[in-house]
């Protein structure tokens, strides 16, 4: 089954119509975004709507082997090659034969693998470890890595070469948090998938008010972190509890920018004597939760609004340095009721 690249946004509209160019040409791709975008996904919609659909799909993951046996997993080894070599084995390169190999976190592979990947991409052949005889493979190679290559390839630790190799179709995949508009297909698409992967009958969708909140959360963990939130809702059966939990997660993350602008931010002490003088007589609703989301609340409204001060209430740049989408922000500035000097 084809996973489904879901979206309304121009850049996922993009994405499809780049796949649609790309499917039939073999030429090399590199696929980026931050990590749970959706980077394999891409991959896989690039496969199945190639000629070489029916043949296979075999993903490495780059980052997960120590290089010793991501070589041979790449490129196998005949027996005997090493202690352990008992039989030969085929490597990656050799099974994906007119199929796909997908790489991915590519930019975690080491300079000398870097060095025989550049090789087999410009002759099509390699030798298994352990053997004189080369081995020619067609395979159409798509890379993806959530690291800017640029960066790595003017430090050294990326090969150049191999980077314009590999670089001839780039497909960037922009964070969730920049494209909320996708965000409610997402929600629709994933609920219905986990209820009937759970078998729950009555699907839990989020209400008007619930679905605002997490368009304007930030989601750091992109996809993967919603789908995590949906799989959670569809067993919990509790937005509230859900959506209180990304609150206080969003709020925490103000607590760091704070300290990274070296701002004093919001008083512990002040809050406390704001909950001693409302509940002087009456304990009962008194609580540490309650305090703790107070807190945090005031020291984003510091945050945001030392940003937006520096920055002459340009909300655009506000966006970039505390790292959230323009909706975010807006919705923020109306939440924390927060208004520019007159």
């Amino acid at each position: 089954m084809v996973p489904k690249l879901i979206g309304i946004s121009e850049s996922i509209e993009r994405i499809r119509e780049l796949i649609e160019h790309v499917a039939d040409t073999g030429l090399n791709v590199i696929i980026t975004g931050e990590s749970g975008v959706g980077k394999e996904v891409v991959a896989q919609n690039l496969y199945h709507m190639s000629i070489r659909r029916n043949k296979p799909f075999i993903k490495v993951n780059c980052a997960a082997l120590p290089d010793g046996l991501l070589e041979s997993e790449l490129f196998g080894f005949e027996r005997g090659a090493f202690t352990g070599a008992e039989r030969k084995k085929r490597g990656k390169f050799e099974l994906a034969h007119q199929g796909v190999l997908f790489l991915d976190e590519i930019g975690d592979m080491s300079l000398n693998l870097q060095s025989k990947l550049l090789h087999v991409l410009q002759s099509g052949e390699f030798a298994p470890l352990g053997s004189e005889k080369d081995v020619r493979t067609d395979a159409w190679v798509i890379a993806a890595t959530n690291q800017e290559l640029e960066k790595k390839v003017k430090k050294g630790l990326f090969r150049e070469d191999l980077y314009y190799r590999l670089n001839i179709i780039k497909i960037y995949i922009s964070p969730l948090r920049s494209r909320p508009e996708d965000i409610p297909p997402l929600i629709d698409y994933y609920i219905k998938k986990y209820a009937s992967q759970f078998n729950r009958k009555q699907m839990l969708k989020p209400g008007p008010d619930a679905t605002e909140k997490l368009i304007a959360y930030s989601w750091p963990g992109n996809v993967r972190e919603l789908q995590n939130i949906l799989k959670r809702s569809i067993v919990i059966g509790n937005w509230e509890e859900i959506i209180d939990d990304l609150y206080l997660k969003s709020r925490s993350a103000a607590v760091s920018m704070s300290e990274e602008l070296a701002l004093e931010g919001a008083s512990i002490v002040d809050v406390l004597l704001d909950f001693k003088g409302e509940y002087s007589s009456d304990y009962a609703s008194f609580s540490l939760k309650k305090i703790k989301k107070k807190a945090l609340d005031r020291i984003e409204k510091e945050v945001i609004s030392f940003v937006l001060e520096k920055t002459g209430w340009n909300r655009t740049k506000a966006c970039a340095i505390l790292k959230i989408s323009y909706k975010t922000l807006l919705y923020k500035i109306s939440d924390l009721n927060l208004k520019p000097p007159s």
